[in-house]
């Protein structure tokens, strides 16, 4: 661990830079730094009123912000200092864990493990052969050499679903797709991250043998998971101890951008370390917060982070692309596109067509919206900037990738809205919400009377008055409990099956299977029951999860 934190320090301080003990030095030297603070300032406030004036835009357009974002960055860069644009090491080690950290600690491992198999297959299988179909179609079209076209097969084979993700916040959409959607994104990263790292090993050893690639694949795969589950389950019982919010804010933030540095340092993926860790602090330490106030700051600062580095990664896009330089390798660059979207057409479609023999099958419908939800964003541009400089025809595959993520973000992510409501994937019935409604209440009406209990035991709160005010909360809930139970209780014939209000029963059924499946597997792992009892009870499962609507 000492090493660990002498090889950060010695990136953040060259060994170059002394401390100046003569008061006659100190005056130049804060001088000198004093003009890149100052334009540091200058562009963070640009870059502000920019995103600011994109929101109000956007708005009143209704277009993604992440679009008028990558539009408006073409505006305000006559307004910046030279120079300034996408750095490769600032987003793949500060902003890119803030960003797999925030969605690994808002993912439900429940909603995840009950779509894991569409999720694994996509963002593993199905990135190495897009990856693969891409580089062939580039290798071909575009006269590539063999090294080149795999880079820009890994780069391009990425997804960047910050566009999906903000649409389904506006329209509403099966949950079982938005969580491959968000489970896709969140793997596709790291699984990116590993194939980049195993072409850049090929492009310096020249040499990489199949066994040889699957065995580095399977070291950074499987020691980052070792990393980011050693690091998630020892940050757990230290957050426990935090009874101040900011301190556990923190924490969290040093548990995000030092499990990436460990695991890259350890010649691992700090991805998928990362991944691991929101996942397990998500999950386990957020239930260690005592307060329901403290666990709304800690998620509030997360949504803000998050927010805020994909708006300043969007603007920056937008500056960093070179439209002159765009337009001179357009030909390439839409060839590039159609290659990537063969990738995909080639990958969606059979791999989620098998889904039918191993899981419950994906509709049509979402396929369509996997496939043309297939966005470019950050992560490919982070990548194109870190091509080695030696590469041959390095700035046109930067300007390759470049336009490839423009025309991915204006021309696919402002049609997505569209595109959900010609699928037919937004469908909300006044049954349904007359569910949610309820359950809103019922959930709201519980959690308040858990932070009065809290209330209570710490002594802030008078007997009489809890008394008094769980009362209310109460009456709530046995009203939205009645009003349930009496929708509950209708016959099938009584809903109507286009809208399929069940599909909440089924969800609510779902988890309980789940639940009971995992309770078998632990009763396997403890050796309390025999794996003969319990396969077959499995299955039975299985088969019961298969015949449940998805929701």
């Amino acid at each position: 661990m000492i090493q660990v934190v002498q090889h950060l320090l010695g990136d953040l301080f060259p060994a170059n830079l002394h401390l100046v003990n003569n008061p006659v030095d100190i005056n130049p030297i804060v001088n000198s730094n004093q003009e890149p603070v100052a334009e540091l300032v200058v562009v963070l406030i640009i870059l502000l009123l920019g995103a600011t004036g994109v929101a109000l835009i956007t708005r009143q357009l209704r277009i993604p912000y992440v679009t008028g974002l990558v539009l408006a960055g073409f505006v305000v860069t006559d307004f910046l200092p030279r120079g300034t644009g996408l750095d490769p090491s600032l987003i793949l080690n500060l902003f890119l864990p803030i960003l797999i950290f925030e969605a690994g600690i808002n993912t439900d491992i429940s909603r995840l493990r009950s779509t894991f198999k569409p999720i694994a297959i996509l963002a593993l299988p199905g990135s190495m052969i897009s990856s693969g179909i891409i580089a062939l179609l580039l290798k071909l079209g575009l006269g590539l050499a063999g090294i080149p076209a795999l880079l820009l097969g890994v780069i391009l084979a990425n997804t960047d679903t910050v566009s999906m993700i903000a649409v389904f916040k506006t329209i509403p959409v099966p949950s079982r797709l938005s969580t491959i959607v968000e489970g896709e994104t969140l793997f596709n990263d790291a699984t990116g991250l590993v194939l980049f790292s195993l072409t850049l090993q090929l492009y310096t050893t020249g040499s990489l043998t199949f066994l040889e690639g699957v065995q580095n694949f399977l070291f950074i795969s499987l020691g980052g998971i070792l990393v980011g589950l050693i690091l998630g389950y020892l940050s757990i019982p230290v957050f426990a101890r935090l009874d101040d919010p900011l301190s556990s804010l923190l924490l969290t933030v040093a548990v995000a951008l030092g499990t990436f540095q460990v695991g890259q340092y350890l010649g691992v993926s700090g991805a998928v370390a990362v991944v691991i860790a929101g996942l397990i602090f998500g999950n386990l330490g957020l239930t260690q917060i005592a307060t329901a106030s403290a666990r709304i700051t800690l998620l509030s600062f997360w949504e803000y982070a998050s927010f805020s580095v994909n708006t300043f990664i969007f603007l920056l896009i937008g500056i960093e692309i070179d439209l002159i330089n765009l337009w001179n390798t357009l030909p390439a660059i839409l060839l590039a596109v159609l290659a990537f979207q063969v990738g995909r057409i080639l990958t969606v479609y059979p791999l989620m067509a098998g889904m039918r023999w191993i899981d419950r099958p994906i509709p049509r419908p979402w396929q369509h919206l996997l496939f043309l939800g297939n966005i470019k964003g950050s992560l490919s541009m982070a990548l194109a900037l870190s091509l080695p400089i030696a590469l041959p025809g390095r700035e046109n595959l930067i300007a390759l990738i470049y336009g490839c993520v423009l025309i991915s973000l204006v021309g696919q992510g402002s049609s997505l809205a569209w595109l959900v409501k010609r699928l037919n994937l937004s469908k909300f019935s006044e049954g349904k919400q007359e569910i949610e409604e309820l359950q809103a209440q019922l959930i709201t009406s519980k959690a308040a009377q858990d932070e009065l209990d809290s209330l209570l035991k710490s002594g802030v709160l008078p007997k009489a008055i809890y008394e008094e005010m769980r009362s209310s909360y109460q009456a709530r809930i046995v009203g939205a409990e009645k009003s349930l139970r009496e929708i509950y209780n209708r016959r099938p014939s009584e809903f109507d099956p286009q809208v399929k209000e069940l599909g909440k029963i089924d969800a609510i059924r779902r988890r309980l299977l789940l639940a009971e499946k995992a309770a078998l597997n632990e009763a396997i792992r403890k050796r309390i029951l025999s794996e003969t009892i319990v396969l077959h009870r499995l299955k039975e499962l299985d088969r019961q999860l298969l015949m449940l609507e998805d929701d």
